[in-house]
């Protein structure tokens, strides 16, 4: 069993800034005027000290309450489209999960086969996971493959039984490997201006944490 990692996250690990003047200049560059009143922060990249904080796979998930969701969308239409970009949710009424279907996918080509991807920092609620399930029953045309970070209160039988809905409606449930979180670094994270790419750097448990995640999902499904 993983050792349990017990952090005291600052403001700014928990997607929230200690300098609030510059968090008030991150937010007024990815957010855009016209969301709902909702507050759901959308961009085309975080800041890397929240992927460091919160997509970081420990078992024991001390002050990781929002969610971060990157998204991949491929649409086979005439003209193939590829959108990228990611949400996260503020403590609000929507999460991350129900703003991608609210906001994200009606502005895809509407009946065109839609491969999407998430990668998100840790698995969907019940009520998200039903609204998964009920967005691939209703969209034939939409195929959605999901990499987690952690797996969220994994021990609920309500919550192992919504996993198993969202297979059984069709959607591809993974663990992120080391790869993917490098994956995410690359494609998703802000880098510095008029710095060199910084490269990812894995953390101590990465390995040993994917390997306990992916078993105890298999072990669900």
């Amino acid at each position: 069993k993983m050792a349990e990692k017990q952090e005291a996250p600052s403001n700014a690990q928990n997607g929230e800034p200690d300098n609030a003047e510059e968090g008030e200049g991150k937010k007024k560059k990815v957010k855009r005027e016209d969301l709902p009143p909702f507050e759901i922060v959308t961009g085309e990249r975080l800041p890397a000290i929240f992927f460091k904080f919160q997509f970081r796979n420990v078992e024991y998930s001390s002050g990781r309450n929002k969610t971060f969701l990157c998204y991949v969308v491929e649409t086979q239409g005439k003209e193939p489209v590829t959108s990228r970009g990611y949400l996260e949710d503020e403590h609000a009424a929507a999460h991350a999960e129900m703003a991608f279907f609210n906001n994200i996918l009606p502005t895809c080509q509407a009946g065109a086969r839609h491969d999407v991807t998430w990668y998100v920092s840790s698995s969907p609620c019940v009520t998200c996971a039903q609204r998964i399930c009920e967005a691939l029953r209703k969209d034939k045309g939409l195929r959605l493959t999901i990499m987690v970070g952690r797996l969220f209160m994994w021990e609920e039988p309500e919550m192992q039984a919504a996993l198993r809905s969202m297979k059984e409606a069709g959607c591809k449930l993974r663990i992120m490997k080391p790869q993917d979180f490098e994956y995410v670094w690359k494609n998703f994270v802000e880098q510095e201006e008029g710095e060199e790419v910084k490269s990812f750097v894995p953390w101590e448990d990465i390995q040993e944490n994917f390997q306990y995640y992916e078993e105890k999902l298999l072990e669900i499904l």
